[in-house]
């Protein structure tokens, strides 16, 4: 198989549309409809069940769109860690989602500066859930991400932080005043919906509250008593004053972890890995 015909069965199994397929890729429908037939017989499988109406993934096509995703990953992620390397080759790209543990992470850059020969970094801020991607897509090569909400697997991590959990909360609002609440008071607030966060596909959890995209939109939110959200005690250092953070006794754990893809030889990598497991 090549990557082009890998490329363009994704398109079309993402949109379930040939003619919105063909617009993305930029081609016309006929070579399009013609790659994935060709892709299909060379396989000997139906990949996509069409009628005049829809266009719908079979079995063994969901098996190829997983498969295909991870390869045309990889392949991306080969070309731009081999350009990185010879054109920067001790530097280093971190990906970390706004709003996480700038003061573990300022003290984990601070002490690996220290070090001798150490990488050059570039901190790349990036939206919820985006660490994973780009670890396998090769925008990064190390990343901030957290257990047990960020997809793990696949990838080497060292713990560097494990912290309680919060809940943020309108400044005037009356759980505000308490020392400690549980997950159960917090949903039986029937003026308060508690913010949704997106899951590791994008999709959304149904409930009241709002779909959840940034810091910021988080942040005016809950400012505004129109949500509250449950995150890390860390998340203490941005809030505003017009914000509460009550700590909750029965929410899990969550430890922040320095990830990265396990097939990396980069030297660079490993100097940082060992600076964070000095940390810990």
């Amino acid at each position: 198989m090549e990557t082009r015909e890998l490329r363009y069965f994704v398109t079309v199994a993402e949109e379930l549309h040939f003619s919105r397929a063909a617009e993305r890729l930029g081609i016309a429908q006929p070579p399009l409809s013609r790659a994935i037939q060709q892709l299909e017989r060379r396989l000997g499988v139906t990949l996509l069940e069409r009628n005049r109406r829809s266009v719908a993934l079979t079995d063994a096509g969901q098996v190829l769109l997983d498969e295909a995703r991870a390869i045309l990953d990889a392949t991306a992620a080969a070309t731009r860690r081999t350009r990185r390397a010879a054109s920067a080759p001790n530097r280093l790209s971190l990906a970390t989602k706004a709003g996480a543990n700038h003061e573990l992470l300022r003290k984990l850059l601070d002490a690996h500066t220290a070090e001798p020969d150490a990488a050059e970094i570039e901190v790349l801020l990036c939206g919820m859930g985006d660490q994973a991607r780009m670890l396998r897509d090769g925008r990064a090569d190390v990343a901030f991400m957290q257990r047990p909400f960020d997809a793990l697997a696949g990838f080497d991590t060292e713990d560097l932080l494990t912290e309680q959990q919060v809940a943020i909360l309108p400044a005037g609002h009356p759980l505000a005043t308490r020392t400690s609440l549980t997950m159960a008071d917090l949903g039986g607030v029937a003026d308060l919906p508690v913010a949704r966060w997106p899951r590791q596909d994008g999709t959304y959890e149904p409930g009241p509250g709002p779909e959840i995209h940034d810091q910021s939109q988080l942040a005016q939110l809950i400012a505004l008593g129109h949500t509250m959200a449950v995150l890390c005690a860390s998340s203490r250092s941005w809030l505003w004053s017009a914000h509460a953070a009550v700590p909750l006794t029965d929410a899990p754990y969550v430890t922040t972890v320095l990830a990265w893809p396990p097939q990396s030889r980069s030297r660079a990598v490993a100097g940082l890995v060992r600076t964070a497991a000095r940390l810990r």
